[in-house]
């Protein structure tokens, strides 16, 4: 029974349990997602949540990140710290099911650890991990099949941790018709948000299925309904074995939080090849002592789900810019990098931008890995430049270091935190050693 053994699995799973690299790699993905939680808070959508949801905010619970001083309820703080984290599509992200696994999990523990008070960095970095694997784990049984949902434990029993999964299975969302808009980053908020309130159901004694993700019409079949053999991928990803690919512990099973990644670019993951090799033909163009504006044609071949995800020819504003493969690549040839001013609206509507990404076409072809691109360069002269991208910065090949991490940190956080920046990092960093993680939440 899948509910159950994710719930007994849970209960069960304690701090000394974790090896040290998943200790380091939960640090890691929560203070990525700090920081972009801050880097999000004063954004249009953030601020939309926010103003037209106070009416029903409660008592002031849990802390909004980037809002210094402002408490509201816990279930709105999880909403719209999860929609802050996500909003410039600068989170992380599970490469093997495309899941951004920090946020929903992360924003909803976050609230409820500052409501309920008393819980230590080591106390919470287990029910962090336990969150992001349930995550992948679920996404992963039912691969390729879209998935995101939220999760929070709240020191339940075996039976209410089932029921609660059961509650928050039945809150399936997420449709990618919504990228480029403002729904895109209500996606985790709402997961959180679903998440807490269904943690706190079962523990009030709400009952649901216990068989909520493997029954005949429970979750799994329902999300992976064109997926066959779904009893067997459950027990592949959640077997209790603790050996090959299941719930892991400290007996053994693979922990996918170590498969987890960071992005060096603001936007969804399957264009940053295309940035990656672009910036770099800036810098050859540079010293070549060629211009950039003398650019002629620009041909890339790309795995086929970049065009699927990321073929908006002509994104309108900033948000939709993170799912144009053609803005992502033009921004690169241009500035050189892709940052969240490359994505404000302005740019995107930029006459130069717009002529430049006239020039770029992109060619799907199924040889081609998801963190790979071949670009063919031609200058006005007929001068060909060529960039072979075999894995973008931020796989898991050529994953983004300590330095680009905290690098990351600060630039999103300085304007807000100003000379606390830094001091923040470092708690958010050494998480586990912080006695009362309500003082994460209260960092800016």
């Amino acid at each position: 029974m899948a509910t159950k053994h994710i719930a007994t699995w849970a209960n069960k799973l304690k701090y000394s349990d974790l090896p040290q690299d998943v200790i380091q790699s939960a640090s890691r993905s929560l203070h990525n997602w700090v920081g972009c939680a801050i880097g999000g808070s004063d954004h249009p959508a953030t601020a939309i949540a926010y103003n037209s949801l106070s009416p029903f905010f409660g008592p002031p619970q849990s802390s909004l990140l980037g809002r210094k001083g402002v408490k509201i309820d816990a279930q709105h703080a999880a909403l719209i710290n999860g929609i802050a984290s996500h909003v410039h599509d600068y989170d992380d992200t599970h490469l093997d099911t495309i899941v951004h696994p920090t946020g929903p999990v992360a924003s909803a523990l976050l609230a409820v650890a500052e409501w309920k008070g008393g819980f230590s960095g080591k106390e919470f970095l287990p029910a962090l991990i336990v969150g992001i694997e349930a995550e992948c784990k679920l996404g992963l049984a039912v691969w390729p099949e879209h998935y995101d949902v939220g999760w929070l434990l709240l020191g339940s029993s075996v039976e209410q941790t089932s029921h609660a999964l059961g509650v928050a299975a039945t809150q399936v969302i997420g449709l990618r018709e919504m990228f480029g808009s403002h729904t895109k980053s209500f996606h985790p908020g709402r997961a959180a948000q679903s998440g807490l309130i269904a943690a706190v159901l079962a523990q009030g004694g709400y009952t649901s299925s216990e068989t909520a993700i493997e029954a005949k019409r429970g979750w799994a079949n329902v999300v992976g309904a064109t997926k066959s053999s779904i009893a067997e991928s459950l027990e592949k990803w959640l077997g209790m074995d603790n050996q090959g690919l299941g719930l892991a512990s400290i007996n053994g099973g693979r922990w996918q939080i170590l498969r987890n990644s960071f992005k060096p670019y603001p936007c969804g993951i399957v264009i940053h090849p295309v940035i990656d090799g672009c910036s770099q033909l800036h810098r050859d163009i540079a010293e070549l002592g060629l211009e950039v504006a003398d650019i002629k044609e620009v041909k890339a071949k790309v795995h086929p789900l970049v065009l699927e995800l990321t073929g908006k020819r002509k994104p309108k504003d900033g948000l939709e810019g993170k799912f144009s493969v053609f803005h992502g690549g033009t921004i690169g040839l241009i500035f050189g990098k892709g940052t969240p001013g490359q994505y404000e609206t302005e740019v995107v509507r930029d006459p130069a931008v717009l002529k430049m990404r006239d020039k770029i076409e992109c060619e799907a072809d199924a040889t081609i890995a998801t963190d790979e691109t071949k670009i063919v360069l031609t200058m006005v002269d007929g001068k060909v430049l060529e960039k072979h991208v075999k894995h973008a910065v931020g796989s898991i090949e050529v994953p983004m270091d300590d330095q680009m991490l905290r690098q990351k940190f600060e630039d999103q956080c300085a304007a807000v935190l100003g000379g606390e920046t830094g001091s923040a990092s470092t708690k958010c960093w050494n998480v586990g050693d912080v006695s009362d993680i309500a003082e994460i939440a209260r960092l800016a």
